[in-house]
């Protein structure tokens, strides 16, 4: 039988004729003016749309200068510590509430947040036998290739999948943000079960939140406390969206731009999210913490932790790539307002699951680690943690294995890049087509034979 996931020899030397004849000379886009990543030499964005979603603040105008500031988040003009606020005060479950709030522009007012949870209910569940016919069948051990193949065969049970009129495309998006927990937590369980495990397949109930559904769906005796839900609530919120640029949530529009159906849409951000560059850095995060933490003697000790992060750096620990993971953002320098967030309800759960003494590891690595990365390397901006910092670490203390920390994330954003859609295609206008600068000499064709 043909070994599928083996690199011949020959397919070497092919890889090596890609190196040789698309290698572009990094000199060129200083000379051509390109910016990479769509981003400038500062890190800015290139303005590629315009959105009423979200907005990210990370500098402001000071006497006609532009400063870095503590970092802001608004979803739909409200800033992200008033929702929250109002929703830990409240001691509500608050997901549902922010999706609501992100799609549609308004906040919900008691009616209506009921009748979006009853609608949410309705559609938590996936069509027969669709666990054992799609989910069961060729588990990955990489649950968001699941979560792609899921979605796209969710189409086929669609009669009117390729419709993209708005309330099509609604009804479409709030299925999906319903049965997303499913097929999370569901891929997971048949990858476990494949690896010798045993197999759990929980019915959701429609009257719990997402968050407690969550939970339901992935314990075995689907018991969970109070606190443990409302801090994988307050995670949900806090990743449902940030800004139109992010990779995935670009992707969203781009391909939304070309006319598609919701589901390739989603796969398509699905596949974004995937990249380690982008939804999987709060596993780098966990696995260098289980790095350290093996790796000191001492975890009160401030010297042999700095020296640990100087190691980071200079590539000699973990896995060698030279990165603090969970240190940084591509947009805030000063604060990642989700971080803040984040951290009081981290604490909170540390003290009730008696791993204090973890809690404080990342704190003093929080403090540290910035003054390590500016005694170390030239930077242009300040360095803080991002919400990847603590939100692993959350996700390891509610049990959460960490092949799910990715599709968790992709649960709760969800949300976002369901708004995006929607905004895409009521403002739509040319399909999203940047521009790129041939640097290819031009060739005398050669016949076949003379080569």
């Amino acid at each position: 039988m043909h070994d599928f996931s083996a690199v011949t020899p020959e397919l070497e030397s092919l890889a090596a004729l890609c190196r040789k004849n698309s290698s572009i000379d990094p000199n060129d886009y200083t000379r051509y003016d390109v910016k990479r990543g769509l981003r400038d030499i500062d890190g800015n964005g290139v303005v590629a749309g315009l959105t009423e979603i979200s907005e990210i603040v990370s500098k402001k105008m000071v006497n006609g200068e532009l400063v870095p500031c503590e970092g802001e988040l608004y979803f739909r003009g409200y800033p992200i510590e008033a929702l929250v606020q109002d929703i830990i005060a409240n001691k509500r479950f608050g997901f549902e509430e922010i999706a609501f709030l992100l799609m549609f522009g308004q906040l919900p007012n008691a009616a209506q947040l009921a009748d979006f949870n009853t609608q949410l209910g309705k559609y938590r569940t996936l069509p027969s036998n669709f666990v054992r016919d799609v989910v069961m069948k060729a588990p990955s051990k990489d649950m968001m290739n699941t979560l792609a193949r899921s979605v796209l065969t969710m189409a086929g049970y669609d009669n009117a999948a390729d419709d993209t009129s708005l309330p099509n495309v609604v009804r479409q998006c709030v299925d999906l943000i319903a049965i997303m927990p499913l097929l999370a937590v569901y891929s997971y369980q048949a990858y476990s079960y494949k690896e010798g495990q045993s197999l759990y397949i929980h019915a959701p109930r429609p009257e719990l939140s997402t968050a407690e559904n969550i939970l339901t769906l992935l314990r075995p005796d689907s018991a969970y406390t109070t606190l443990e839900a409302h801090i994988l609530d307050l995670c949900l919120v806090l990743h449902a969206e940030h800004g139109g640029g992010n990779n995935s949530t670009f992707t969203t529009h781009v391909v939304t731009s070309s006319g598609t159906d919701t589901y390739s849409c989603i796969a398509a951000a699905l596949a974004s999210l995937k990249g380690p560059r982008h939804g999987g850095a709060n596993i780098k995060v966990t696995q260098m913490f289980q790095d350290m933490k093996n790796s000191l003697s001492d975890w009160e000790d401030e010297d042999a932790i700095r020296d640990y992060l100087k190691g980071l750096l200079h590539k000699e620990r973990f896995d060698k790539a030279g990165l603090i993971y969970g240190m940084g953002h591509a947009v805030y320098s000063v604060s990642d307002p989700r971080a803040n967030i984040l951290r009081y309800s981290v604490e909170r759960l540390s003290q009730e699951k008696g791993l204090h003494e973890e809690y404080a590891l990342y704190s003093k690595v929080e403090r540290i680690a910035p003054e390590v990365i500016a005694s170390e390397r030239k930077i242009y901006k300040g360095v803080s943690a991002n919400v990847d910092f603590y939100s692993g670490f959350v996700y390891s203390m509610l049990g959460i294995p960490m092949e799910l920390y990715t599709p968790l994330f992709a649960v709760s954003r969800m949300a976002g890049w369901s708004a995006h859609r929607i905004e895409e295609l009521i403002n739509m206008g040319k399909i999203i087509r940047p521009a790129y600068k041939s640097v290819s000499p031009r060739q005398e064709y050669v016949p076949l034979e003379q080569r």
